[in-house]
């Protein structure tokens, strides 16, 4: 597997419930900053960049699996694999560890869409070739049949 990109970052005190550990929402909310520092390193410009070229990526699908809690102050640390570029579709596993632990895993789809319009469109070779740093050897590679329709941002 090559090596997953990794960015850390503390638990801040609004992000935790009433029992004191991380709100379960906001891990998709994590998972959004780390795909954010993931286009930092791998598109020219990072986000805005890609967006500057037409391009934008909207979510149609999300999966998380909680096995521990965070809760304030912990030191976390986001691992991000590619694990599936398709015709219009990115699949990323991010997995949330505080030290050896892990915590939290989350399976997202991406799908790319033109920014006029906001319709499916092919992954530009300039964005494959920049997440294919950090995608897994085996990693699937035919575009699901049935791909979820992205909705407007909002």
């Amino acid at each position: 597997m090559s090596a997953p990109f990794v960015y850390e970052f503390r638990v801040r005190f609004a992000e935790c419930d009433g029992q004191g550990v991380v709100f379960n929402s906001n891990y998709l909310a994590f998972v959004d900053v780390g795909i954010t520092e993931l286009w930092r390193d791998a598109v020219p410009g990072g986000y805005i960049g890609m967006l500057d070229q037409g391009v934008d990526v909207v979510v149609a699908e999300a999966h998380l699996k909680f096995r521990s809690s965070a809760r304030f102050d912990d030191l976390l640390r986001i691992e991000v694999t590619v694990t599936h570029l398709g015709n219009t579709s990115i699949v990323t596993q991010h997995r949330f560890c505080r030290g050896d632990e892990l915590l939290v895993e989350v399976e997202i789809r991406h799908v790319t869409v033109s920014r006029d319009g906001y319709r499916k469109t092919p992954m530009p070779d300039w964005l494959r070739s920049g997440l294919a740093r950090w995608l897994e050897p085996q990693a699937r590679s035919p575009e699901p049949e049935a791909e979820a329709q992205p909705t407007e941002p909002g």
